[in-house]
């Protein structure tokens, strides 16, 4: 039998991926600085000063986490596709405002997918929305989620191993929403403070509940205000259709109509990420390689359980960026290019 055939899946991750400084090797780069200027004036967060010398607890509010994951991830695509050498020149033109302030970047993926927040980025990546679009959408989604957050004490729990069926059991016995399922024996409860003392105090056999340091219960009916400001906003956006295969936060499925892709991604909020169902998805077409954009660790970290066999990298630091060039040349198995890119 001969080789499979390569296939090229690219992840962005979400909320609770920032570390402080994370960023600071990446300014390094000579263009970097420039493109996060210009993502700091679109979404009015300073992600420089954010993104190297804010502390741990600054950067979990979410109105400041949710615009900087989303352009980091920006950046660090930007980057691989400079260190490749992929830049196509200006006159990328997605949604209905175009791509103001943006290069058009062409990077050969099959799939692209993004954990909660991180799916804004994917958007982006592949052509549905422009980087502007998507960096405005965030920082709306960041503050009205933030506020909704504040109405009343809720977070999120991450529940590890123990049999699944008993897992989700004493998280709806509880009351609480199964948030994420995240795989590799990861489930995220998400609701009221109350709720998750006491799933902690009767945690299912065989299984550890850790408190999350998140502001609020994400993807749960607690975020149905900040739904209403995405649905506003939206209505103003004509989306593209992505240009390579989107996997959707909800079910897995591969979109390849933008309405669908902006409709999700206004749900999302308030609806629960099934990531063990994108990934089941990226077992399916046959993926060879997981590479996971900036703040990169925790999706190739969850991968490494439930696709074992499937080579995987983490673009950290610009430090990775040779290793990642040769990764995409090994795993990119189509002519089909994702865009998004920044000054």
């Amino acid at each position: 039998m001969g080789q499979a055939r390569p296939v090229l899946a690219i992840v962005c991750p979400g909320q609770g991926s920032q570390t402080p400084g994370f960023l600071q090797p990446w300014l390094d780069l000579p263009h970097v600085a420039d493109q996060l200027a210009w993502l700091s004036a679109v979404s009015g967060v300073d992600l420089v000063t954010h993104g190297t010398t804010s502390d741990a607890e600054t950067i979990r509010d979410t109105a400041v986490a949710q615009p900087l994951i989303v352009a980091s991830a920006l950046v660090g695509w930007r980057s691989l596709a400079a260190a490749i050498g992929t830049d196509e020149g200006q006159g990328s033109n997605h949604g209905s405002g175009g791509s103001h302030g943006s290069d058009g970047v062409a990077l050969a993926a099959d799939v692209v997918a993004g954990h909660s927040v991180g799916e804004m980025a994917a958007a982006a990546l592949t052509g549905v929305l422009s980087i502007e679009q998507a960096i405005v959408l965030v920082r709306e989604r960041g503050l009205a989620m933030a506020a909704a957050s504040a109405v009343a004490p809720t977070g999120m729990s991450a529940v590890v191993g123990g049999d699944p069926a008993e897992v989700e059991a004493a998280i709806a016995a509880q009351g609480l929403t199964a948030a994420n399922r995240n795989g590799a024996g990861q489930v995220v409860a998400a609701g009221t403070r109350e709720q998750l003392d006491a799933l902690a105090a009767a945690a299912p056999a065989k299984a550890r509940v850790i408190a999350l340091q998140v502001a609020g219960a994400f993807h749960t009916h607690h975020m149905a205000p900040a739904v209403d400001v995405l649905a506003s906003l939206s209505r103003a956006l004509s989306p593209a259709d992505p240009d390579t295969r989107l996997l959707s936060n909800a079910d897995g499925a591969v979109m390849d109509d933008g309405a669908t892709v902006l409709a999700r991604l206004v749900s999302q909020v308030s609806n629960p990420v099934d990531w063990q169902a994108c990934m089941a998805t990226m077992a399916g077409l046959g993926v060879t390689g997981i590479l996971e954009l900036p703040p990169a660790g925790t999706l190739v970290g969850l991968a490494k359980r439930a696709l074992p066999g499937v080579e995987l990298l983490a673009l950290r630091t610009p430090d990775d960026l040779s290793a990642a060039r040769d990764f995409v040349a090994a795993h990119a198995g189509t002519t089909a290019t994702t865009h998004g890119a920044t000054r």
